[in-house]
């Protein structure tokens, strides 16, 4: 049975977030990527009868844990989150004060390499790490669906000029996903709408070196 999934566009640039159930109904939630709105998520939670059980971090950048504090707090679930990145979670209020940004910083309960498996709310995340939009980015895959933050989108990639970006790591990330994933697998991108693997191996306009290789 796949994963219930539902996809809120949160802040200022409607960046992606995912609440997801082992069933449509079930009692318990991993939040992945809560990048505002905290308030409004702890509602549509209450909503949908579901209590928050963790909270899973794909990379460090604003936009993606502006609500990780305050969702962590106000419900009590577990935060896990790249240990690559710990620093700029921690002091991230401190790191984003330049661009006009208030985060609350994070301290995670588990900090992630990779091939570990996170058990959370009935489902069991398989973790990986794929550097390259961001030193210690990490995708999340469980029952054919991957929570891909912002390594792939539907026909595009994650941008590399940010601090910590590298273009190689990128597309080795993104073949090392084609090379341990079915093509079938559903990608839930940090921004705009679900893809497949598939597709985007095979048609994203990024990836035509990958294809050539």
């Amino acid at each position: 049975m796949p994963l219930a999934v539902d996809r809120y566009e949160l802040g200022p640039i409607g960046t992606n977030c995912y609440v997801v159930r082992a069933e449509r109904g079930a009692p318990e939630a991993v939040v992945v990527d809560p990048g505002a709105d905290a308030a409004d998520l702890r509602l549509q939670l209450a909503r949908a009868g579901a209590r928050c059980a963790a909270i899973l971090v794909t990379h460090s950048h604003w936009d993606h844990i502006g609500a990780v504090g305050d969702l962590a707090e106000g419900t009590g679930a577990t935060v896990y989150a790249p240990g690559a990145e710990a620093e700029v979670l921690e002091r991230a209020d401190e790191m984003f004060a330049s661009a006009g940004v208030r985060i609350r910083p994070v301290t995670a309960a588990v900090w992630l390499a990779g091939d570990e498996t996170v058990h959370a709310a009935g489902i069991s995340f398989e973790t990986l790490l794929v550097p390259g939009h961001s030193p210690g980015h990490i995708a999340f895959h469980a029952d054919g669906a991957l929570f891909s933050g912002d390594v792939l989108f539907a026909g595009g990639v994650g941008r590399t000029d940010l601090p910590g970006g590298d273009w190689e790591a990128l597309v080795s990330s993104i073949r090392a996903l084609g090379d341990r994933l079915p093509p079938d697998t559903v990608v839930y991108p940090g921004h705009g709408p679900p893809t497949t693997l598939g597709d985007e191996l095979a048609r994203n306009p990024f990836l035509s070196e990958l294809r050539a290789s």
